[in-house]
């Protein structure tokens, strides 16, 4: 388990009861510590976004490699419940907790009729957005956020792992 995700767990999931198992790094995507595991017995992919340079927001991958070669994005039959971004700079630490649900909904997740995305970014409540798709897509995206601190909803975790 990478070090960003131990704290979160000893921060956020044990204070939660939320127990961790199966757990998987994933040998592509190491770059955004992607790794698989269940929390409670959801299953949950998860990634850790990168700051990029001239852009608000964080950058993430949400892909996998089909039998073919290819990468291709995830699809909705694939066993996911939740997609967690967390996201960090040097003076604030977050997590999004996307269900499935939500990610079909906003094209993320592909289905039969249409395709997802490999990749798109996140905006924690700390950044400040200079366009207008990246305020609309903080304004949902913050809808399953927390921010990572001595003062974290707890009850606001539980509810957003509650809700696939």
């Amino acid at each position: 388990m990478n070090s960003e995700l131990a704290e979160i767990k000893n921060m956020i999931y044990d204070k939660c009861s939320l127990q961790i198992s199966d757990f998987k790094t994933e040998t592509e995507s190491k770059e955004y510590e992607a790794c698989q595991f269940e929390l409670n017995g959801l299953i949950v992919i998860c990634r850790n976004a990168k700051t990029t340079p001239k852009k608000t927001g964080q950058f993430v991958t949400f892909w996998k490699r089909n039998a073919k070669g290819p990468i291709e994005p995830f699809h909705e039959t694939d066993p996911i419940d939740f997609y967690v971004v967390n996201v960090q700079t040097t003076n604030q630490q977050g997590q999004f907790v996307f269900p499935k649900s939500v990610l079909i909904k906003k094209g993320i997740i592909s289905t039969d009729k249409k395709e997802g995305k490999r990749a798109f970014r996140v905006y924690p409540s700390w950044d400040v957005t200079n366009n207008k798709q990246a305020e609309q897509a903080q304004k949902w995206q913050l809808n399953y956020f927390y921010e990572i601190n001595n003062a974290t909803d707890l009850k606001r975790v539980i509810e957003l792992y509650k809700n696939k």
